[in-house]
């Protein structure tokens, strides 16, 4: 196992839980937005966006790796892609409303703010935590160093 190791997995979490505050973000910002996206000559509501993460590297390259006698094995995590939430819009009766249908309904987007609250309270306390690991990681290679003088 490589010195950086730890530090290089702590690094990878810190990059997709900062996407995953980014798209976070814009949830919130865009949650009264009724024209989000143009389709088929009608405008739709923004539709809640969704962080999909996965572990680096596959288990195949472990087990070779560990095969070839290699002690370097990838480590932490990488965002694979921003979906979209397939959670049907609700309907608000608002007839003044320049989005409202011939029955006076306006479909709103489907973000639910006590979700995203939720979703920015642990992905921010993960992040504190990668922080937490890549200091003391960071304290450990200063000790060592310090010894070797």
């Amino acid at each position: 196992m490589s010195i950086f190791q730890s530090i290089n997995t702590s690094g990878s979490a810190l990059t997709a839980q900062r996407v995953r505050m980014d798209v976070i973000s814009s949830n919130m910002a865009n949650m009264d937005t009724t024209r989000g996206e143009y389709v088929n000559g009608e405008w739709q509501p923004y539709r809640r966006k969704m962080v999909v993460t996965q572990p680096q590297g596959n288990q195949f390259s472990s087990f070779l790796n560990k095969a070839m006698g290699s002690k370097e094995t990838e480590g932490g995590v990488k965002v694979t892609e921003i979906t979209e939430d397939q959670t049907p819009f609700e309907l608000v009766y608002d007839p003044e409303h320049p989005d409202a249908n011939e029955q006076g309904y306006v479909a709103m987007p489907n973000v639910d703010p006590l979700k995203e609250m939720v979703d920015l309270i642990s992905s921010t306390r993960s992040y504190e935590a990668n922080v937490t690991v890549m200091n003391a990681s960071k304290g450990m290679l200063m000790k060592a160093l310090e010894i070797g003088k």
